[in-house]
């Protein structure tokens, strides 16, 4: 049975992938853990690598750019489905408006500058410190070189996300040598809007 790990990422938990869970089909054992959320990339890779390996994995936007970490670090994934990860300096200022939300309106400043609408208070418990400091991990974050066959990664965007994300996801895809994609329907929220569950996505990436 092929494994999914669904990887969050800040200011969210395991809730936010709720539907996605309901709507993979039954053949996949699925996996959605609650990271630490520590704020340090060896601890958060400490927590996911097991659960990871042989797995497929899907995540979005520090779930991802975790996602991409394990590539790097010689996980043995079977591929991956990323969701606008963050770009390091192939994309300055792309989180820019996040600092901004988080500096102006604490926990709700950011998730709804990071996420949009589709997020709410109700996606996570974490402190305004715990928050900050994951933003600070993501901030810091560098795409290295993958160790994993870059033709199993998929990065992804959504198609009403804004100009910035489709160009950093460009960017990254074309340093790493990975498949790129743009889910229809959708924004960087991929997961509250319904475009992670959809077949033919999971399809097109392999995972099905």
């Amino acid at each position: 049975m092929t494994r999914v790990v669904l990887i969050h990422g800040a200011a969210t938990d395991s809730r936010v992938w709720d539907a996605t869970v309901a709507a993979l089909p039954d053949t996949l054992e699925v996996l959605a853990p609650d990271r630490p959320q520590s704020g340090d990339m060896d601890t958060e890779i400490a927590f996911l690598a097991p659960l990871c390996v042989d797995a497929f994995v899907i995540g979005v936007s520090g779930g991802a750019t975790l996602g991409l970490e394990l590539a790097a670090r010689g996980v043995p994934l079977t591929g991956a489905l990323l969701h606008e990860p963050a770009a390091g300096s192939l994309a300055p200022g792309l989180l820019d408006h996040v600092a901004a939300g988080l500096a102006s309106g604490g926990v709700e400043g950011f998730g709804r500058a990071l996420y949009g609408p589709a997020w709410n208070p109700l996606c996570t418990n974490a402190s305004l410190e715990k928050i900050a400091g994951e933003f600070a991990m993501f901030g810091a974050f560098e795409p290295t070189p993958l160790a994993v066959p870059t033709d199993r990664i998929v990065l992804t965007v959504g198609e009403h996300s804004p100009a910035q994300r489709h160009s950093a996801v460009a960017a990254l895809a074309a340093h790493l040598g990975s498949r790129r994609r743009v889910l229809l329907g959708v924004g960087h929220a991929a997961h509250l809007e319904g475009g992670l569950a959809d077949p033919p996505v999971l399809e097109a990436v392999g995972v099905t």
